[in-house]
């Protein structure tokens, strides 16, 4: 269980700096990583960092999508994770 619960943290502290280094290459005119990829994290497991890295870089913060569907897969990611704690 303690593995698991390191490889989230460190998985979202990735996803985290995955929104920081859009946001650069955005400001920078540069490759950007595509919003498929970005949302794809969130969903896999990498809801609380892509939500943390949108308020903390101000990035995606007035997309529809990303406004809607990362607070709701950080929501479910949270109910999945007590649920097994709690089970």
């Amino acid at each position: 269980m303690i593995k698991l619960l390191i490889c989230l943290i460190v998985y979202n502290c990735l996803v985290f700096f995955l929104y920081g280094y859009d946001k650069k290459c955005a400001q920078k005119g540069k490759w950007r990583v595509s919003e498929k990829t970005l949302l794809l994290c969130a969903a896999l497991g990498g809801g609380c960092g892509a939500f943390f890295g949108m308020q903390f870089f101000r990035h995606k913060t007035k997309h529809l999508r990303f406004k809607l569907l990362v607070p709701l897969f950080l929501i479910i990611q949270i109910g999945m994770a007590l649920y097994f704690c709690l089970k």
